[in-house]
């Protein structure tokens, strides 16, 4: 492994054993459920917004270490950025996820969340990655249903 690729790990690692932002939020301006049936993975987001920003965002849930690590590092990478700004981001990283591994990597502007650039590599890992973005998305558009990645 390459020590760009060992300090990803690391950071997955340390985002899934001690996540940021892990909690509820009393009241909150936005909440949805994401589910993953393929692996069992759950998260719900919650949201405190004001002005059009994301003032608060918390994350509870149960999963895999990429999928609880993608909400960690989601959650410190949307908090007090404009609701338009959060949803650029999520396509961002989506494309990451989701482009031929052998198109070239933009990470420019992903800060950590370049991280889970390998993740490409694993298609079924995908749905572990983006189904805390994906729930995030339906909090900011008040779906009340279930989110899943089926």
């Amino acid at each position: 492994m390459t020590d760009l690729q060992d300090l990803y790990q690391e950071l997955i690692l340390d985002h899934n054993k001690r996540p940021r932002n892990f909690g509820t939020i009393d009241h909150p301006d936005c909440h949805a459920q994401g589910f993953n049936p393929l692996c069992g993975d759950r998260v719900d987001i919650f949201l405190m917004l004001s002005g059009g920003l994301i003032r608060d965002v918390r994350f509870e849930g149960k999963g895999c270490a990429i999928s609880t690590a993608s909400a960690s590092i989601m959650t410190d990478a949307v908090k007090g950025k404009t609701i338009e700004q959060a949803r650029a981001l999520f396509e961002k990283f989506h494309d990451l996820l989701t482009l031929s591994s052998d198109a070239p990597i933009d990470a420019d502007g992903l800060g950590k969340l370049a991280a889970f650039s390998g993740v490409r590599q694993y298609p079924a890992r995908v749905k572990c990655a983006t189904l805390a973005w994906h729930t995030l998305n339906a909090a900011l558009n008040n779906q009340a249903q279930t989110i899943s990645t089926e």
